[in-house]
């Protein structure tokens, strides 16, 4: 093991020390240690992108929304009066049969809109002695106290009134308060307390004598101005009350009791986690924070359009413009959406988020028991994964070369990403992720910039070495793994090719050496620029010739398919090139590519004087010879046998068997008829006619073979590969048959 260590430590000890430096910022800030506010804020965008990306974005029908929008503004002015809230509430519960009404709004103070304040005052003055008109007041009084008409609507009825609670004023402005569900003595000792507040607003005593339950819709916005969270239970004076959303949520549920559920450490008290409601021997948790607030499981981006809960006018309720009962069982919320009441919010939905709409979360969030929850131990968790991320990186990326290094981060990443993005769905776990994505982020950035700046001498060495010889864009592949690469000569299978240009020779006779230089550099930029693009090296220029190999000096798995590709790219290029010409009045050049596979020895090469990269050996001969057949088969490209069975991408047509100069084993040579995938039905027609005329062709069968050759010149009149069988045939047919003859083409030149 100290074998293993001490060189490890020796070669890649300072850059495991810059990788640690971030990672111990992490972790300094996920105990608290240090504050770092872009960290929180890049945790808030991840939890909003999160939240948009797995909304439910689909209709909750067990809740519906009486919206005092700005239609209903227009048709009843604003505010209602108490009677036409008295009228709503009847139609709702009388002919709409809903299950539970809640109001979120909070009836502050008395309504004098039917003037009896005034009517009573004359009654006792100026106009007392007018027994006729003291008499009609008072057969009025029952219909003109429009809190007694909306109190007499609410009696005795499944209603959850609305009030707020206030941190910027000591004691009330009005109202009464519904009765607490916690007490302070009922909490764990050493616990903090909720959100606390020291004033409130709330309904006058008769209407919240008429529906006593009630609770609070206050909600808190994040420093960044956005609402994620709502506060369940809130702290006043020492006693705890409910929210609206949860007051419904138990008055559906019987009116469970309250408790509050917390975490444990080692079995002393740690921190309030939970809300649980506790009724015949049942109990449901509902995940709070320390503010005692619970995360808004947001259904969709809000309003009627919002597509999450069925948005209705109250004034088409007041108007009975809905068909009886047909809100039967339905859970009620009154609000406003209307921008002049200022009950829109911030979220990380939506802009505008109607307040009336967070409380209908919350409740879809109750009735499914699916509410998101910070963890407490959502510190350690941070602590422990940032732990086993820097340690991987520290360790690994060191080792890794940039590419690798990148693919390495990337997969830390995503893994981090993937257990925080599972975790959440599966269970509703809301956990840091910012502070480990950022670590990452910038441990990598650190490694590489060392890598960079530090140990990029060895790479410019290599770059030196091999930046006259390769591609620019191989040598940059090269960099990233230096020390794999070396100049020493070594064996192993290449693709190589040889391009020659046809008719060039006497295009350059009749040309000024200006001429013939520009003519060159142009053609060969054309080429080059496609071997380049399938990771060829370029060898050398010989005269009008190109020659090239795949798979050195950086590895290649399908050298032999790229060596096609690009000779395919080629032969386009030229006949592009030559429609160029030919519409400049200029003669056409052609030509002719060699392509073999083979064992060949390739590395720095040359003299003390000049040097190169370079391949020799039997398999580069053999390339060369076969672009020398190109022209005597009246084709592109020759490729030999070893290449035609690892270019699978290709269907090929044999060409003959042919022993080449400096080879005495015959070769069988092809050339590609189309890519695998664009191979015809006629195409494989015409082929497996081909190969039956190439076996009657080797066993001396002339007859058959010119009935076959028929019918491939049927298939293509013109192709000169045919034509030249037919009068090698006619030649053959007249000689004796030979028996040793093995079918093989012989050439005595190169």
């Amino acid at each position: 093991m100290r074998a293993f260590i001490r060189p490890f430590l020796r070669q890649h000890g300072v850059r495991i020390v810059v990788t640690m430096v971030p990672v111990v910022c992490a972790l300094l800030y996920a105990v608290g240690a240090v504050r770092m506010g872009v960290l929180q804020r890049l945790d808030d965008i991840i939890y909003d992108a999160r939240l948009r990306a797995t909304m439910h974005s689909s209709l909750d029908e067990r809740i519906v929304i009486v919206d005092f929008d700005e239609k209903s503004q227009a048709e009843f002015g604003w505010p209602w009066s108490r009677k036409k809230l008295a009228e709503l509430t009847n139609e709702l519960f009388e002919r709409q049969k809903v299950a539970i009404a809640g109001f979120d709004i909070v009836f502050l103070e008395p309504d004098e809109s039917s003037g009896l304040a005034r009517l009573q005052q004359l009654a006792t003055t100026e106009l007392r002695d007018e027994p006729s008109f003291v008499a009609k007041v008072g057969r009025l009084k029952s219909a003109l106290d429009h809190d007694a008409v909306f109190a007499r609507a609410l009696q005795d009825r499944p209603v959850v009134l609305g009030y707020y609670f206030t941190s910027d004023r000591d004691g009330h402005t009005g109202g009464v308060l519904p009765a607490p569900v916690m007490q302070a003595a009922a909490l764990p000792a050493g616990f903090a307390g909720f959100t606390r507040w020291n004033g409130f607003g709330a309904n006058i005593p008769e209407i919240a004598a008429a529906a006593p339950v009630a609770g609070f819709f206050n909600a808190i916005a994040d420093p960044d101005g956005v609402t994620r969270s709502v506060p369940l239970i809130a702290d006043y004076r020492g006693r705890h009350y409910e929210a609206l959303s949860l007051a419904m949520f138990r008055m559906l549920a019987g009116g469970p009791l309250v408790s509050a559920g917390f975490s444990a450490d080692r079995g002393a008290f740690s921190g309030i986690d939970s809300i649980q409601l506790k009724k015949d021997g049942k109990s449901l948790h509902i995940p709070i924070d320390e503010r005692g607030a619970a995360l808004l499981p947001f259904r969709g981006a809000g309003g009627a359009r919002g597509g999450a809960y069925r948005y209705i006018s109250a004034a088409d309720v007041l108007h009975r413009r809905l068909p009886p009962a047909s809100l039967t069982g339905k859970i009620v919320l009154i609000g406003t959406t209307a921008p002049g009441l200022l009950d829109l919010r911030v979220t990380p939905v939506g802009e505008t988020y109607p307040g009336v709409e967070m409380h209908a979360n919350l409740l879809t969030g109750m009735l499914d028991n699916r509410i998101a929850v910070r963890p407490s131990y959502a510190a350690g968790y941070e602590v422990l994964v940032l732990c086993i991320t820097g340690l991987a990186l520290a360790l690994l990326l060191p080792q890794l070369g940039a590419l690798h290094a990148v693919l390495f981060s990337i997969g830390i990443g995503a893994a981090v990403v993937g257990l925080n993005f599972g975790l959440y769905l599966a269970h509703g776990l809301v956990l840091p992720l910012a502070s480990v994505l950022l670590m990452t982020a910038t441990a990598f950035a650190l490694n590489m910039s060392y890598g960079y700046f530090v140990e990029s001498r060895a790479k410019r060495k290599l770059a030196s070495l091999f930046g006259s010889y390769v591609p620019p864009e191989l040598v940059d592949e090269m960099l990233q793994e230096p020390q794999s690469y070396s100049m020493k000569a070594v064996n192993k299978e290449l693709t190589v090719m040889f391009c020659d240009m046809r008719g060039f020779t006497q295009i350059a006779e009749q040309m000024g050496p200006g001429q013939l230089q520009s003519l060159l550099n142009g053609v060969f930029t054309r080429l080059t620029a496609r071997i380049r693009e399938q990771r060829g090296t370029i060898d050398k220029y010989m005269g009008d010739c190109i020659m090239a190999f795949w798979g050195a000096p950086v590895e290649m798995a399908n050298h032999a398919n790229l060596a096609v590709h690009t000779a395919l790219a080629l032969i386009d290029e030229v006949r592009l090139w030559g429609a160029e010409r030919r519409t400049a009045g200029l003669p056409e050049i052609g030509i002719g590519i060699g392509i073999n596979t083979g064992t060949m020895c390739v590395g720095d090469m040359g003299s003390e004087i000049r040097r190169s990269y370079t391949v020799i050996g039997d398999a580069v001969n053999l390339g060369a010879r076969l672009e020398g057949l190109t022209s005597f088969y009246g084709v592109d490209l020759v490729v030999g046998e070893t290449t035609r069975r690892q270019a699978d991408e290709f269907i090929w047509q044999e060409l003959d068997k042919v022993r080449v100069k400096g080879k005495g084993q015959a070769v069988t040579i092809f050339w590609p008829i189309a890519s695998a995938a664009q191979f015809t039905a006629r195409q494989a027609a015409e082929l497996t006619q081909w190969n039956a005329f190439l076996k009657a062709y080797r066993r001396q069968d002339w007859d058959v073979c010119n009935e076959m050759l028929r019918n491939l010149q049927a298939f293509h009149a013109t192709k000169y590969l045919y034509q030249m069988y037919a009068d090698r045939v006619a030649s053959m047919r007249m000689l004796p048959l030979d028996s040793a003859w093995d079918g093989a083409t012989s050439f005595e030149t190169k």
